[in-house]
């Protein structure tokens, strides 16, 4: 609380494992993110209180001053990258904008501080033909075979992250609608359409593989599992997609969320609405959703002489 144009005396004594308490608290509930998303936040805050622990610093999260968080950043950026530092400045801007938000603080220690420039980091965009070669080169003679090509599918032409696809349930599934239910960030639900292929693979390992598991009793309703008949989790996935490009000698960095960012990227260069792809990708804002793709610029031209009146 703030007294007066002054912090009151109460809080001036705020130790840091008490406000990342309070923070991690606001992150869950207030912002409602993710597990992963509060982690990262988080462990911005821990290491500027390793830095002032090894610098026999004795500041608070009240106390401490541009200077020191300059400081902190200068040390930090011997050691990390610019896209890292970026992310690290981020993180503590948001960490003090909460302070100030409960009035605990006044200013924000790194409003003067500026992120180091850095170009917009694309990751890799997976060609149809890329995508059909990926798939093609599964080893259907094994029982992962069925489940590793509708997991494929399913994250291409659903355009799903990594933890709705290994969260997704068969109770998720409304084919008979032609929709699958995802639960993402912050356990926001949301309904996307899926195509008649991706329903066919997925009926095909439900109905050949997944029946003869012996699934343990918490995933019963977990669609794609793992041998022991338990929930794959986000690094099988990683590992399924990284050896799947080592088998076609595919020169691109890819991950689970390239086929993702493939989905978007595709719907708008064949001439999908940004907002029907916002909603499709569960973005809360359609900000993210431009930033999140590039559009090559040959497209643009071609879509300015298709559509424009004065082409």
């Amino acid at each position: 609380m703030i007294i007066n144009n002054h912090i009151s005396p109460i809080f001036t004594h705020m130790k840091w494992h008490q406000a990342l308490n309070d923070y991690k608290h606001y992150l869950k509930i207030e912002r409602g993110l993710s597990i992963n998303s509060i982690n990262n936040y988080v462990l911005d805050v821990k290491k500027l209180i390793h830095f002032l622990e090894t610098n026999n610093v004795a500041k608070t999260p009240i106390s401490i001053d541009h200077e020191t968080i300059k400081m902190f950043i200068y040390e930090s950026a011997k050691h990390i990258n610019a896209r890292s530092q970026s992310r690290l400045i981020s993180g503590l801007r948001s960490f003090f904008n909460y302070l100030i938000f409960e009035d605990y603080r006044e200013t924000n220690p790194l409003e003067l501080i500026e992120s180091p420039k850095i170009g917009r980091k694309l990751p890799d965009t997976l060609s149809l033909d890329d995508i059909d070669e990926l798939i093609a080169s599964i080893d259907l003679s094994k029982p992962e075979g069925e489940r590793n090509r509708a997991i494929i599918e399913t994250l291409y032409s659903c355009g799903l992250r990594v933890s709705e696809l290994t969260n997704l349930k068969l109770s998720d599934l409304f084919f008979d609608e032609g929709f699958i239910k995802v639960t993402g960030k912050g356990d926001k639900q949301r309904f996307v359409p899926i195509g008649d292929i991706t329903k066919k693979y997925i009926i095909t390992y439900k109905e050949h593989v997944r029946n003869h598991l012996n699934i343990s009793n918490d995933y019963k309703d977990t669609l794609f599992l793992n041998r022991r008949g338990k929930q794959l989790t986000r690094a099988m996935i990683f590992t399924i997609v990284k050896q799947l490009a080592q088998t076609i000698g595919l020169k691109k960095n890819i991950s689970p969320h390239t086929f993702r960012h493939s989905f978007a990227t595709h719907l708008l260069e064949n001439g999908a609405d940004l907002r029907a792809i916002q909603l499709m990708l569960g973005h809360e804002s359609i900000t993210t959703t431009e930033i999140y793709m590039h559009v090559d610029r040959s497209h643009l031209t071609e879509v300015m002489h298709k559509y424009h009146p004065r082409k």
